[in-house]
């Protein structure tokens, strides 16, 4: 029989006892920022906070490569590949934006987390049947200034490589003529890899790309978009360690300082 390694433990009787506080603490300060705030800017910088506490404790230190495009920007649409849970820490403690994130339906029902998310603002998507709700919330949050941080590819990989991007959320900014920033997350699939318990600290790069504008285009321009976004996220690498496309002949998985901010 072998046993757990320490980092398992570790997660298992300290992190995750943590981490569920921080949550029902930075939660239950969202919610009452809530009665003062209705556009959820406050439960936005309680988000934040709650994102480096995370990170701090759990070990994890992040680098950001490049500069953050927000001369002149109200609201854009932040596109990013999905290795981990840990991705969401890493884009609310380091994407200096007013964000709301693009979630699934079954997150609302999740205690503190989900009353989070339906209070601030977020936008919460039953995938089976999306509805023009979408897009009326899209149109709150340009109208509020705030930023969507979204995962294309739907769901967490499961290595390195990066699935196919779903189109949806570029048709969505290609109609309200948001500019589209890429960004690329590489080690956090090895702070938490999809399935396993465990998390160990570790450096985690964010890169930051140049924005795709979407202004003077069209339903017809969607798929080029996307395809240029995803050819940004893929062709990234920072001192060895990369986000890869499928090898070839293999199927695409998939069906979702200066530098550091403030």
């Amino acid at each position: 029989m072998t046993l757990p390694s320490w980092q398992w433990w570790r997660t298992a009787f300290v992190l995750i006892p943590l981490v569920s506080l921080y949550t029902i603490v930075f939660g239950v300060l969202s919610l009452v920022s809530g009665i003062v705030d209705r556009r959820g800017r406050l439960a936005h910088r309680c988000a934040r906070v709650w994102a480096r506490v995370i990170l701090r404790t759990v070990g994890v230190r992040v680098r950001v490569h490049g500069d953050w495009p927000v001369t002149g920007l109200t609201s854009a649409v932040y596109i990013s590949n999905h290795q981990s849970i840990f991705d969401i820490p890493v884009v609310f403690a380091t994407i200096p934006a007013q964000l709301r994130v693009l979630a699934k339906a079954m997150l609302g029902g999740i205690p503190f987390i989900g009353w989070h998310l339906r209070r601030a603002g977020h936008v919460l998507v039953d995938r089976a049947n999306p509805g023009p709700s979408v897009v009326r919330k899209m149109q709150q949050l340009v109208e509020s200034g705030a930023s969507l941080v979204v995962f294309p590819e739907g769901t967490r990989s499961d290595d390195d490589r990066v699935g196919p991007f779903k189109p949806g959320v570029f048709a969505i900014a290609v109609d309200r003529q948001l500019p589209i920033i890429p960004i690329t997350l590489s080690g956090t699939r090895h702070v938490m890899r999809k399935g396993h318990l465990t998390a160990r600290s570790g450096v985690v790069d964010v890169i930051v790309h140049a924005p795709i504008s979407t202004v003077g285009l069209t339903r017809d321009d969607v798929a080029g978009v996307t395809a240029l976004a995803r050819a940004a996220v893929t062709g990234s690498s920072v001192h060895g360690s990369s986000v890869r496309n499928p090898a070839p002949g293999t199927k695409d998985p998939g069906s979702p300082a200066p530098g550091t901010a403030p």
